[in-house]
C-alpha cells in the first residue's frame, strides 16, 4: 500500500493567481539566484550573470511560466511539501527587479573588464538572495515597502476614506479592510479585527484596484479605523 500523503490543492493557482503568491516559492527563487551568484564569483564565469539577469527579466516580462525555478517550485516542491503563506506579490516582484538590475551591472560591468567591480556586485547579490532565501529577509521586498511609504503610504497619511464608495455604512464609525481572498495574513487580521466593537467592512484589491490605488494601499493587508464621516483615526496594519 502506498504512504503517499495527498497534499491539499493550493489556494493560489501559481499562473493565474499573480497578484499573490506562495512565500516559499520566492525563497526558491532566491536560494537559486544566490547559488548561481556564488559560483561565477567563485569560478569568474561572469557569463552567469547575464543569464540569472535574463531569466529574471523574462519571468518579470512573460509571467511565471517562463521563470524556470518557479516552475520546479510549483511543479516538483509544492506538491510535496504543500503551499506556503500566501502573500501579496508585489515586493517580490520589485525585489526580483532589483537583483536583475545589479546582475546585468554585473554583467555589463565583468564584460567591460572591470573584473572587480562585476564580482562585488555578484558577490552582492549571492549575500541578499542567499540571506532572504535563509532567513526570509528579502532587501528588495523592504525596499519596496520604504519606497511605499516615502510615496505617502504610513500612518495618518491617508486622511479620510469614502465610506460609501467603499460599500460601508456611511454615519457609523467602522475599520476598513483592503483584503485579498487568497492572502494567508488577511485572513488572520480579518479575523482579530471581525472580533472588535466597531463593525468590519472588507474592500477586495482583486476586484477594486482602483480603490487601492485611491487610497495608496501598496501591501495588502492594510485596515484603517475611520469615524463615521469618514476621517481616519488610526491605521491598523
Amino acid at each position: 500500500m502506498s504512504s503517499t500523503t495527498l497534499r491539499p490543492r493550493p489556494t493560489a493557482d501559481p499562473y493565474a493567481d499573480t497578484d499573490v503568491v506562495d512565500a516559499r516559492a520566492p525563497r526558491f527563487l532566491q536560494a537559486t539566484v544566490g547559488t548561481g551568484a556564488v559560483l561565477a564569483v567563485a569560478t569568474g564565469w561572469w557569463w552567469l550573470y547575464g543569464l540569472l539577469a535574463l531569466q529574471l527579466i523574462v519571468g518579470l516580462l512573460f509571467g511565471r511560466r517562463w521563470c524556470l525555478p518557479c516552475v520546479a517550485y510549483f511543479r516538483f516542491v509544492q506538491p510535496r511539501v504543500g503551499e506556503g503563506r500566501v502573500e501579496d506579490a508585489r515586493p517580490v516582484r520589485f525585489a526580483n527587479l532589483v537583483g536583475a538590475t545589479v546582475l546585468t551591472l554585473a554583467f555589463a560591468t565583468s564584460l567591460a573588464g572591470l573584473t572587480g567591480a562585476g564580482r562585488a556586485l555578484g558577490a552582492l547579490v549571492a549575500l541578499l538572495a542567499l540571506t532572504a532565501a535563509t532567513t526570509g529577509l528579502c532587501a528588495g521586498c523592504e525596499l519596496y515597502k520604504l519606497g511605499a511609504r516615502l510615496r505617502g503610504v504610513r500612518p495618518g497619511a491617508v486622511g479620510a476614506l469614502d465610506l460609501a464608495a467603499l460599500g460601508a455604512a456611511p454615519g457609523r464609525p467602522a475599520v476598513v479592510q483592503f483584503t485579498h481572498p487568497l492572502c494567508s495574513d488577511c485572513h488572520e487580521l480579518e479575523a482579530r479585527l471581525a472580533a472588535g466593537p466597531p463593525p468590519l467592512h472588507t474592500v477586495d484589491v482583486s476586484r477594486r484596484p482602483d480603490l487601492a490605488r485611491r487610497y495608496h494601499v501598496a501591501v495588502v493587508p492594510a485596515a484603517f479605523r475611520v469615524a463615521g464621516d469618514g476621517t481616519v483615526l488610526e491605521r491598523l496594519a
